[in-house]
Formats: C-alpha cells, structure tokens, sequence
C-alpha cells in the first residue's frame, strides 16, 4: 500500500469515468492509504477499499430493466426522489451486486464519505468500520442530490450530498498530512462551475426553508468550486499533486445510454492505463 491521499470527485453517472480508473488500478494492485470520495465518489471509493473490480461499472451500468435505478414522473411525485435509493444502497449490496464488507472493514485503507450536513451547510467526513447499514447510510447521503433526492438521517442529523459543501475536496486531503496527493476528477479540463439561476435558487429557498444554512452552500457552491478547481490546477502545475481527468465529452450526469456509459467507463480505464508509469513516478519520487 501508497502512503497516499486519493480525493474522488462525484458527478452521478459521470462517476463511471472513476470507475474505469480504479479498476484499472485495482487490476495492478495498486491501493493508497487514504481515500475521501464526494457523492459518486464515495461509491467509487468503498469499492476500491473492498477491492472489488468492475463492481461500481456493474451498478452504474446495465441493460436489465429489473434493475433499473430510475423512477419515472408518477414514481418521482410520489417518492420525491428521482433514482431508486433503495435499490442502489439496499438491493444492490445485499442481492444484486453484493458488497464485500469483510474485506472492506478489515482493510488498513482509511475512506473518508463527505457529506453536507444540512442544519450547518457544512462539509463532513464520515467513516464507518463495523455497521453495514450505517456505511450504505453514509454513501446513500453522500449522494443524495439536492431537490430529486430526500435528505438522509443520521445519527439524527439530516445530510445531503457532500458536493454540496466541499465538491473537490483538496483542502481536506491536505490535511491529513500524506506529502502525495492523487485526484480523480469527472470533468473536463478548464472546466468552471456557473452560478445557479435565479430561478434554482427560488427553488432552493422553497424547498429548504427551514434549513438556511443548506441554502447558502448550495448557491454558493460555484464559488467555492471554481475556487478549488484553481487551486488543483496550480499545485498540478507545480508537481505537487497527480491528477486525472477526462479527456472526451462528458455524460450527463444522469445519463442513461448504454453505449455512452461504457464508452466513457473504457476512457477511465485506457486513460489510467495510459497515465499509469507517470502516476507511479509522481508516488514513488
């Protein structure tokens, strides 16, 4: 194992571009010793802790109706979520696609999930080594999307996703005092955050009224995104970070398609590959 710090950047379905990555790097047996994941990302992370390769792409990415994650309008109505949280955090790791919670609770790699606590409006950095339940709890909060996802309660505090307060988080892998730094991002390069529309933030306002700290990070959230996005684009100037990054149009970040899944799962993949000596090299000097 790398002493070093991964940071996994979420993005819905953009996340299948992470998972190409890790796979690749699980196939190599290549770990490091710490992991923060952001939304997706948390999903990312947990299965490359529990070393399980191709496990995200499998969840994210299939043709089985029966397994489909996406409710439709008259579902949505009803559940106020628009993807099946049940079936990826419940069905999924017990049934469908089982999660290897041995190998991950007994591994030495520490994972941190980010989550936005949403009576502060801040970042936290959640992780859990014995309770099945509570770390699906963890992921599913970590990537509940704000108005199309229900908040999730835990330990009685309500969270969101952790894009929300801290989508790249840097500063926090900073922090935890690894000299090597690797970053996993799901957009382009030069990519900048726009400010929300007025009318999102209308939105915002009505649907989390009673949370005024939640709806000051969630509008700001560009602001603090393009932040770090410049931050990352200097210290990778200087050597002191390796980060990756797609190199092709991105999907949506609810992207259905079959095809434009695994087409940018495979440039995730061949892209780790190709980056992978040079990664090394920035690890090992």
């Amino acid at each position: 194992m790398i002493n070093a710090t991964m940071v996994l950047e979420g993005g819905a379905t953009r996340g299948v571009f992470t998972s190409g990555v890790l796979d690749y790097l699980m196939e190599k047996d290549t770990y490091v010793s710490h992991v923060i994941g952001v939304s997706a990302g948390s999903c990312n992370g947990v299965d490359y802790v529990s070393k399980q390769i191709g496990r995200t792409r499998d969840c994210m990415i299939h043709k089985e109706k029966e397994y489909s994650y996406y409710y439709g309008f008259t579902k949505f109505i009803k559940e106020k979520s628009i993807l099946d949280m049940d079936m990826i955090f419940d069905k999924y790791p017990k049934e469908i696609y089982p999660f290897d919670f041995d190998t991950y609770f007994a591994s030495d790699m520490e994972c941190e999930i980010v989550t936005t606590n949403c009576e502060t409006g801040k970042a936290e950095y959640l992780t859990e080594k014995s309770d099945r339940e509570r770390l699906m709890k963890l992921c599913r909060a970590s990537s509940s999307m704000p108005l199309i996802s229900p908040m999730v309660n835990i330990d009685g505090v309500p969270y969101l996703d952790g894009g929300l307060a801290d989508s790249i988080p840097i500063g926090r892998a900073s922090k935890l005092g690894n000299k090597k730094i690797v970053v996993i991002l799901t957009r382009n390069p030069g990519y900048r955050k726009k400010p929300v529309t007025k009318g999102m933030a209308k939105m915002y306002r009505r649907a989390y009224r009673s949370y005024p700290e939640l709806v000051h990070t969630t509008i700001s959230r560009n602001v603090r995104y393009n932040r770090q996005a410049e931050i990352i684009e200097r210290l990778e100037k200087e050597g002191k970070i390796f980060v990756l990054r797609p190199l092709i149009p991105t999907v949506s970040r609810l992207e259905k398609d079959y095809d434009m899944l695994m087409n940018f799962y495979e440039h995730g993949y061949c892209l780790m590959r190709r980056e992978y000596e040079r990664m090394m090299g920035y690890l090992e000097k």
